[in-house]
């Protein structure tokens, strides 16, 4: 095989793989936008809309294991269609809906299953297959296109719905999912091998990870029950269900109805979360490259610190116009947002060793998304119950103040040297 070239196929993989993420990234935060036209429209209470969006995190979790198996087994090409086909489905199903019932099977379910067969599970794949030099900047720039869809798609999918209906959110997405489809067939190949390439970095008697010859299925239980028995696994799963229950599922989901419960209009306020995302493209990709460099517990301690401090703040700095401290914060946070990636996805490779990285992140990033239901479901409640989402925003400021001290146990004897692939 050929190790190099002037320009790696690796970084074409990435780019594809990059705008996938982005239309997906703008399919998930779709709900956070809908919460108030949908209460508008039927009546219906905050804790039946996030309902829907709870089992849409909870789903997008729960699949991610399982995808990263089906990748392996049915490549990746095949799964990451389905998909697509699979959103475009429920996006457009939830153009009819009437009761709650049927927002929880659609957006719930349906999109849930669909863009949880993606989820950063393929960016770890193609990242663990592509490259060996440069990875955790890699994962830095695939993560953080979770940040530019919501760059992208939150403030229009915001005006949409002010300018044409709810509904023309769903037909948004339901035809931007089917686009994504002859994108991914004809410019995503599978693997260096194919074009008789080593991985981007690879010494030239670097050799691929042998298949497993298990089932996707059996892959992912099997894994999951050998990594269960390391206690650097517990680490791994406990830091990142408080990152999700303190981004996506609180901020991702209940921002936008938390600023307009102080008066501030849907379209700014959506235009903020979405500037979270910008600075989120910024501190990912940073992250990324500190990960190369640096020991990445230290590096979890830090941003799971600071996004606490941040946390026990904004209740105060809420407004129903544009503050200064409130732009402090949406860059602060922002930031901060998922620069826990790159470094959790390096300490996954840790566990049962490079072959099962992908799907031993996969069940990390389950119990991301079990977090961030419980907070998407758990503020509303809080919401209704109290009137606000302070304590929300603090019971989840407190916890991440809690795991930046866990995260430094991980491996925990150990030198970094023996933590790096």
């Amino acid at each position: 095989m050929k190790s190099k070239r002037r320009f790696h196929p690796a970084w074409v993989a990435v780019l594809v793989t990059f705008f996938t993420l982005v239309a997906t990234a703008g399919f998930r935060s779709a709900p956070s936008v809908l919460v108030i036209p949908l209460q508008d429209a039927f009546g219906w209470q905050r804790d039946q809309i996030s309902l829907a969006i709870s089992v849409n995190v909870l789903l997008y979790g729960l699949t991610a294991p399982f995808a990263a198996a089906l990748m392996e087994r049915f490549t990746v090409r095949k799964v990451v269609m389905a998909a697509l086909t699979t959103v475009s489905t429920g996006a457009f199903l939830t153009t009819q809906i009437h009761a709650p019932w049927q927002l929880v099977a659609t957006w719930g379910v349906i999109v849930g299953i669909g863009t949880g067969s993606m989820a950063l599970v393929f960016a770890a794949t193609v990242a663990n297959r592509w490259f060996v030099k440069r990875r955790g900047l890699v994962i830095g720039v695939l993560t953080a296109a979770a940040a530019a869809g919501q760059l992208i798609f939150l403030p229009g999918l915001s005006h949409l719905s002010q300018m044409y209906g709810w509904k023309s959110i769903g037909v948004t997405i339901g035809t931007a999912s089917l686009f994504m489809v002859p994108m991914i067939f004809l410019f995503l190949r599978e693997k260096p091998a194919d074009l008789g390439l080593l991985p981007y970095g690879a010494p030239d008697d670097w050799q691929p990870p042998k298949p497993s010859g298990m089932s996707a299925a059996r892959l992912a239980i099997v894994s999951l029950k050998e990594a269960s028995a390391h206690k650097d696994f517990w680490y791994l799963v406990g830091s990142f269900f408080v990152c999700g229950l303190s981004t996506s599922g609180l901020i991702g989901t209940h921002f936008i109805p938390a600023a307009h419960d102080h008066g501030m209009g849907q379209v700014v306020a959506a235009s903020l979360l979405a500037l979270v995302g910008v600075f989120d493209v910024i501190g990912t990709i940073f992250s990324g490259w500190l990960t190369d460099k640096y020991d990445p517990r230290k590096l979890l301690f830090f941003y799971y610190g600071l996004r606490g401090l941040s946390l026990f703040l904004l209740p105060s700095i809420l407004f129903s116009s544009v503050h200064p401290s409130t732009l402090v914060f949406v860059i602060f946070y922002g930031l901060d947002w998922v620069a826990t990636v790159p470094p959790t996805v390096m300490l996954c490779r840790t566990i049962l060793g490079p072959d099962r990285a992908t799907v031993i992140y996969g069940w990390v990033f389950a119990s991301h998304q079990i977090g961030g239901a419980i907070a998407a479901f758990g503020a509303a409640v809080v919401r209704v119950k109290f009137g606000d989402y302070a304590a929300a925003f603090y019971v989840s400021g407190a916890l991440c103040l809690i795991t930046s001290y866990y995260v430094l146990q991980i491996g925990k004897g150990k030198d970094l040297a023996s933590l790096k692939p």
